[in-house]
Formats: structure tokens, sequence, C-alpha cells
């Protein structure tokens, strides 16, 4: 290969027309060269299979590859850390290859077989066994009708399925004593997940520098981070990927259901449950969104039936509302919000309750429904029993404890066979601190940005009319907050982005001990940042706003501005575009950075490698002339790639439970949004992506403990949302004191008398219609300048009040309770899957009894023979004349011997063999 390296670098040709059939000849005349049959030509076609993912030999496969520039050998140290660390893979069992036919050179590595079954046993992998006498009766069950239901939409929907059923095995963890009970015939018996799999774990631990390993010299992250080789990832499959991109990655296939089983055979049981999860949540929403929709639809069919925006709409210009800001503002007129009040309707309507209800009841029952969902689908795979507790320390974390003096010795006194134990005060502590302490500095900065939109947003209404908007109520009530709304979610993102970037970093300082911890740990402060980020906005507009204003004759202000007051409608309008604003333009932000980000920086990292953009005139271009040279034009791959699709799906099931009530159509929004995300992250990963590392999961970790946080808080905020935000409250009391059922007297209700001498800060009026008005209306529930006790809160303000509070408490507990009693009676796992689990494990624990004892009496039969025939020489040496041997004696030592290998009795068991049983 050294050879073959030289003669490619002298024999380079500057011009980047006659590159291509460059490589192409070295390589045709390489692979035909390593041919045994010197006397066949090969033809392209085999050629190209020979070569396209396999070594030289046309055989072996190539599961993982290692890039590094070829220049990059004239530089001694990072020449000899390649060199011990591939030492120390072909040690480990490793086949190793080197590509050097081009500027970037690769290393291709194939696991045998030895290797595999040695690492499936430390890792613990379940693997399908052979059919168990008795199997085919795991799987049979009593008649029950929802099996027969079951199985008859299976069979009318079965149009949907794009791949048929996998047959039933029952996996068990392998061991090369039991090997023989394993499917060795299956074809993928090792798939592809499980070999790249076994390969990064052996990269990970494996040292580059001589001498002492120290947390410095391990692993290929730290080559990577180095800039000892260029990338580190394993290679698609043009078959199995064709047949993803053809049913799986295509928008034409958008209603079909997923092939959940080939995913994880090809990206590993961590991805396929994202992709599980995701479509399930898709499909849950499709009930709400048409509940949605009807709310929706009810809202236009009773458009004209709302007292409140018929009053509004006919005013006649009989009620003059105060100005909405000190000076420069001047009186309006109420029917300028009839549009407003209408589209106000549309979400505070008589059904608005029953859909937060329904909303609320959803959430809790969709997730007991994907946790029975989900546990079908891990026991399919072969992970019921997969926990953090087997997975193995991470390298990183080891590297780590070796700086500690104290720990390292106790860890060296147990011959390195007991992991370390680290005390929490004294290590861990430190870095765990400062990194949540940031994530609080952080949010801080986040609510500082949104109460500086805020403060914008009063300033704007203060300073408007300068902008000559002052009779605009479009202005007032459509323009600034959408203005405000888009500026809010540049400033969200920007957040995001940094946040995101810098918790990686402190969560890399934390003593995480497996994968799943330092996920988790990176999660949750993330999600906790994003909470306050993106929902703190809303929750402003919900409970905030407008609710401590004051009146005219005393605001409350904040720097000197007067506090948003809601129109007279309520602020729920607001909170709607606001929701729609950050939803749907976060989700549309999300599409365009998914998709269109990696797009780009594929074709400019194509552009570089290929175009040689170099001071080097004669440097080679790269050909993807084999999976490994196409596959290094992708985007990496990281560990946490699923990071920002869980993040996002998850903030989108905060939107819409905890402020879905204001949009009914969020539901709809985020259907149609999720029906597109399957999709693009499928055409992501297989054709704009690096095959990703695959990892085992029995779960989606921490993300479904959040999401049932978020559940139990929007009950309370559906609760809040309505009392504060709505009119229904209000209606109800009004309707029982004055006994008024038609609300014809609801909006005078609502509005309250001031007199314009009582001003604060008297308006400057210029060539105004309304400069001698001596009484304007404003929205709030006070006593008018005439009564005996002026502007203060009257009787009902405190009714009003006292209901609200009540309904927050009777809707908490009730919906609450009832989502308790749904989670009761919805149980985590199926009855049937609980009895099959029970049945595999029985009949496993007796074939492996039966196997064991099999076994034995095989080995004990033939030491038994060994020893009769050496008995029989012995006889027959024993019993010669010229001996002195009597036959009595012989007679004797045969029974003897026959008793004590148990000739005689069936139930004597040959006394030196042990049987020892697994379980």
């Amino acid at each position: 290969n050294n050879n073959n390296n030289n003669n490619s670098k002298s024999n380079s040709t500057p011009a980047h027309v006659n590159a291509s059939d460059e490589v192409s000849k070295r390589l045709l005349q390489s692979s035909t060269n390593t041919s045994k049959d010197k006397k066949l030509p090969i033809t392209y076609s085999q050629w190209k299979f020979r070569t396209r993912r396999r070594f030289q030999d046309g055989k072996r496969s190539v599961d993982f590859v290692l890039a590094y520039i070829g220049d990059d050998d004239y530089i001694p140290e990072n020449r000899r850390k390649r060199e011990i660390f591939e030492t120390n893979l072909i040690k480990e069992g490793l086949h190793l290859e080197h590509d050097n036919t081009q500027r970037i050179h690769f290393i291709k590595i194939h696991a045998p077989l030895e290797v595999l079954c040695r690492y499936a046993e430390i890792l613990k992998i379940k693997l399908p066994m052979k059919k168990i006498p008795g199997q085919e009766l795991i799987k049979e069950d009593d008649f029950r009708f929802k099996d027969c239901l079951t199985s008859f939409c299976s069979r009318v929907f079965s149009w949907l399925y794009v791949s048929p059923e996998r047959p039933y095995r029952i996996h068990f963890e392998f061991s090369r004593n039991y090997q023989h009970l394993f499917d060795w015939e299956q074809p993928n018996f090792f798939d592809a997940g499980v070999r790249n799999a076994i390969i990064n774990f052996i990269l990970e631990r494996q040292h580059f520098l001589e001498g002492e390993e120290t947390a410095d010299n391990l692993g290929i992250e730290k080559l990577l981070e180095d800039g000892v080789y260029q990338s580190a990832y394993p290679l698609h499959e043009d078959t199995d990927r064709d047949f993803l991109l053809q049913e799986w990655a295509s928008m034409r296939k958008w209603i079909h259901l997923q092939p959940l089983d080939s995913i994880k055979e090809y990206f590993g049981a961590k991805v396929a449950l994202y992709f599980a999860w995701l479509g399930f949540y898709t499909h849950m929403l499709i009930p709400l969104s048409v509940l949605g929709l009807l709310c929706f639809i009810y809202g236009f069919v009773t458009w004209n039936s709302d007292p409140i925006s018929r009053q509004i709409c006919n005013d006649n210009q009989t009620t003059l509302m105060c100005p909405q800001c000190d000076r420069n503002c001047d009186y309006w007129l109420l029917e300028t919000t009839c549009l407003s009040s209408k589209l106000n309707y549309l979400i505070d309507n008589n059904i608005t309750v029953v859909f937060a209800t329904i909303m609320a009841l959803w959430a809790v029952i969709y997730l007991e429904l994907w946790k029975r969902y989900s546990a079908t689908l891990v026991h399919r795979w072969g992970l019921t029993t997969f926990s953090q507790h087997v997975e193995h320390p991470r390298p990183q974390y080891l590297s780590k404890l070796q700086r500690h003096k104290d720990i390292t010795e106790r860890w060296k006194k147990s011959n390195n066979i007991l992991e370390p134990d680290v005390p929490f005060w004294r290590i861990k502590f430190l870095p765990s601190f400062t990194s949540y302490s940031i994530m609080v500095l952080f949010i801080c900065v986040s609510l500082i940005a949104i109460f500086s939109m805020i403060v914008y947003r009063m300033a704007q209404k203060a300073s408007h009319s300068i902008l000559g908007n002052e009779n605009s109520m479009t202005y007032k009530i459509m323009v600034l907050p959408l203005t405000a709304g888009i500026i809010d979610l540049i400033v969200i993102s920007l957040l995001d982005y940094v946040y995101t970037t810098l918790a990686v970093t402190l969560t890399n300082l934390e003593y995480c001990r497996t994968q799943t911890e330092y996920d988790e740990s990176l999660t949750i402060k993330n999600y906790i940042f994003q909470f306050v980020n993106y929902y703190s906005s809303l929750f402003y507009i919900a409970f905030l706003k407008g609710k401590f204003v004051g009146y005219p004759a005393k605001y409350n202000r904040i720097l000197g501005f007067r506090q948003e007051e809601c129109n007279p409608g309520g602020c729920l309008m607001e909170l709607c575009l606001q929701l729609a604003i950050i939803m749907i333009g976060k989700q549309a932000v999300n599409a365009f950075v998914e998709m269109f980000i990696p797009y780009v920086m594929r074709c400019i990292r194509k552009l570089i490698t290929r175009m040689g953009m170099s001071k080097v005139d004669s440097e080679e271009k790269l050909i993807s002339c084999n999976q490994w040279t196409e596959d290094y034009h992708l985007v990496p791959s990281y560990t946490n790639s699923l990071f920002s699709e869980y993040l996002e799906m998850v903030l989108q099931f905060g939107f819409v439970t905890l402020f879905g009530l204001a949009l009914p159509l969020a539901p709809l929004f985020a259907l149609v949004n999720n029906v597109l995300e399957v999709r693009l992250d499928a055409i992501k990963m297989l054709k704009l992506a690096r095959r990703p590392v695959a990892q085992r999961a029995s779960n989606i970790g921490v993300w479904y403990n959040m999401m049932a946080i978020v559940t139990r808080i929007a009950v309370a905020s559906s609760a809040m949302i309505i009392a504060f935000s709505t009119n229904l409250i209000p209606k109800l009391v009004y309707t029982t004191a004055t006994k008024d059922a038609s609300l014809e007297g609801y909006l005078n209700f609502t509005l309250a008398y001031f007199n314009t001498e009582d001003f604060q800060v008297q308006p400057v009026l210029r060539g105004s219609n309304f400069e001698n008005v001596t009484t304007c209306r404003y929205t709030e529930f006070r006593n008018p300048p005439w009564d005996e006790h002026p502007y203060k809160r009257p009787t009902y303000y405190w009714q009003i009040l006292t209901g609200r509070l009540a309904f927050i408490v009777i809707f908490q507990n009730v919906v609450g309770m009832i989502q308790g009693i749904i989670a009761w009676a919805i149980a985590d796992e199926p009855s049937k899957l609980r009895k099959r689990i029970k049945r595999e494990g029985f009949l496993l624990r007796e074939h492996i009894i039966e196997y064991e004892k099999k076994t034995a009496a095989e080995k004990a039969a033939a030491r038994r023979a060994i020893d009769e025939a050496q008995y029989e020489d012995e006889k027959q040496s024993n019993t010669m004349d010229y001996y002195g041997n009597n036959s009595k004696e012989s007679t004797t030592q045969t029974q003897t011997v026959q008793r004590d290998y148990g000739d005689n009795d069936a139930t004597v068991v040959y006394r030196n063999e042990q049987r020892t049983t697994p379980l």
C-alpha cells in the first residue's frame, strides 16, 4: 500500500480533467493484480461489485472506515499515532486494509466472526435463537374480540404496510457456550448495526501512544479532535438504502406506515424508536386535529350569534374609548374592533372548555398508549431487559477518573476489576453546579429578552401616533403583535443556537458514567432552557398582559410606560397570533436548517474535495468511485444527532397541549408538519448524512418524563387561560346576577366609565373630533366616577375573581383525577405481551437446561468410552499368565469401574462432570 501511495503521488497529474481516469485505472489495475485467477479478466460490473464496499479480495465487507489526508504522512507524530492505534486494532482481531489511491487515504475495517462473537458476549447483545420446540404455542391465546377486530383492521388496511411482517423469534443474550442454540443460518444474524456498534466500541477504547496509558491518548474521538484522522464512519449499503429510499424516504409514501424493522436493522434501535415515536405521535394527532377543526368550523357557523361581537359591530359610534397612551393618542370608537371581536369568537365560544378538557385527556391517553406500543416494539427487537446498567462506562468518563490519584490507586488495588466509586460532593458537585448555574444565567438572559420585547411593545403603543397610525385599529390589534412576535422569534432562535452549543461543552465537564446519562444530562439542561425561552412570551400574554394595568386616573407603569392592555375581546386573540408565529415559524426555520444547510454543506464539501481548493496545484481531487469515497462527502453524523429532532417535537407537543386552547388549528398544523418531518428526516439521514453508529435503547429516555410533566402543567395552563383570558366566568356571573340569558347588556357590563378631568396626564389633542369629550369607557370592572366610591372595585368584581379561582381549582382537580384514573386503567404493557414474556422465559430456561443435560451426557459418554478403552487395554495386559493375576481380581476391578462410572444405574452421573446453568 505504501508503494502504491508513492507511485500515485509521483505519477499524479495537475490536470483535473484526467484525474478521474487515472484513479479508475489504478483501482482497476490494483483489483486485477490482486485477483487469484490471473488468466480470467474481470468485467467492470464485477470490478465495481468487488470494490464498491469490499476489501480487495472481493469477499470481506467494509464495516467501518477511517479517513485522513495523505499529506499527513509527512508529519511524524500523527503517523506514529496512527500506526500504534491501527496496531492495537489488529491485536483486537479486526481486519484492516489501506486505500491510498487518492488524496484522501482510507483505512477499511472489517470485523471477523470471532471478534463479533467475543464482543457480542461482552456487550450482552441479544440475538435470535433457533426455533425452540413448542415456540409456536407461545403466540396462541384464547379467543378475544379485540384480537379479531385488530386482525380485521390489519387486513383492511394491509395496503398501508410497505414490508411484510417479520417471523416471530425469541432473542437471548449471546454466549459462546451456547452458540449452537442461535440461528446462524439467518442472513442478518449479525446485522450491519451490530457490526458497526461493536467496531465503534473497540475504536473508542484503544490507545495511540506507547508507554503509560492516560486520558489524553485514548479513543478515536481524541484522534478526530487532534486532526490525526479526518473522519470515522460506517458505510451506507446500496441495497437496504435503496429499499428505504423507495418505501420510506419518499413523499409519495406519506400515507403508508414506516418499515420500522428495516429501519432498526439499518440504523439501530435508538433511531428506529425515534421514528416509531414520531409516527405514533403523528397518528395520535389525527383525532385531535379533527376535533380542533370542528371547533373552528363551529365558530364560523355561529359567527353571527355572538352577542358581544354583534353589539360591538352595531355600536353606531356611541361608545367612545379612552386613549391607549398618555399624550399623543386620541379617543377611539369601540366599533373599530368589530373584526377582531369576531375573530376572537372563533377561539372563545361555547365549546372552548370542552376542547380544553378533551385535549388534556388526550395527552395522558397518548402517553399511556405509547408505553404499550413501545413495549411491543422493544420486545420484538430483543431489547426488553436492556437498561443503562448494562451499558459500559464511557471512555471519556474513565479517562477523567484517571486524573484523580486516590481513585486511580484504589482502582489498581482491585486489579481494575471493580469500577471505582466516585464521591459526589468532592468530585461531581462542582462541574454539575457550574453547568446548571450557567443554565440559570441563560434563563435570566432569556427572560430579559422577553422583558425587552414587552417594553418595545409598550413604547410602540406610546409612540405609534408619531408614525401616523393613531386612528388605525389594525395597527394596534394586528400589525404591532405581528412585528413583536417576529422579533421575539428571531431573539429566541439566536439564544437557542448559542445555548445549545454551550450546553454540549458544559455537559462534557460533568462526570456522566454512560452514554445514556450523558444524553439525559444534556437533554434536561437544554429543555429547561428552551421551555423558558419559547414559552415565556406566551405565558406573559396568557396570564399577565392586561391583568394589572390600573385605570386612567392611576395607571401602573414600567420604566415610565403604561402597561399593555387587552382589547375589549380579550388577550386570547393576541395569544393565538403569537402562538401561530412562534410555532409555525419555528417549524419552518427548523425545516430550512435541517434540509437546506446540510445540502449546502454537502455541496461545499464536495466542491472543496473534488476541485482541490488548495495551494498545491498538483494535488489530486477526490473521485467518488466507491462507497467510502461517496460517504466522505456527506454531512458527519454525531452520537447525539437525534437530540435536536426530539427537542423540536417535544417543544411542539408543549405548544399543542399548553396553548392549543388559543389556537384550535394547532394540532392540524402539527399534523401536517409531522407528516413532512418523517419523510424529510428520512431523506436527510439516507442521502445527506453519513450513516450513524447503531445504538441500543429500550425507550425514548428522559423525553417521556418531560412530556408527562408538560401534560400535568397543561391542565393548570388550560384552567388559567379559560379563567382569566376568556369571557366564560364573567358571562356566568353576569347571567346569574341579571338573569339576562341573551347577554344583550354584557358588553356594557364589562366597560367602566371614566371622567376625562381625572386623567393623570391630559392627552394632547390637535385637530381631534373629541376635544370636548367629558366621559370615556375602558375595559375594567370598576365603579363609575359618580359612585360614592369612584373607581373602586365593585362587588361583582370579587364575585368574578372568586369564580375564576374556583374554576381553576375544580377544573385542575377533576381533570387531573380523570388523568390519574386513565393512567391507572391503561397498563404499561399489554396483557398478551406479559404472558408471552413469561412463556418465553419458561420455555427458554427449560430449553437451556435440556441442552446442558444433553451436553453433559455427551461429554460423560465420550469420557467413559475413553476410560473403558484404557481399562480394556490394562485388562488384557493384567490377565496374562506370566503376570500371575487371577480372574477374580479382574472381575472385582471391573465391577468397581462399572460402579464408579454408573454403567449399571441410569441415574448415576459421571462424577467428574460438573453441570452449570447460567440461569
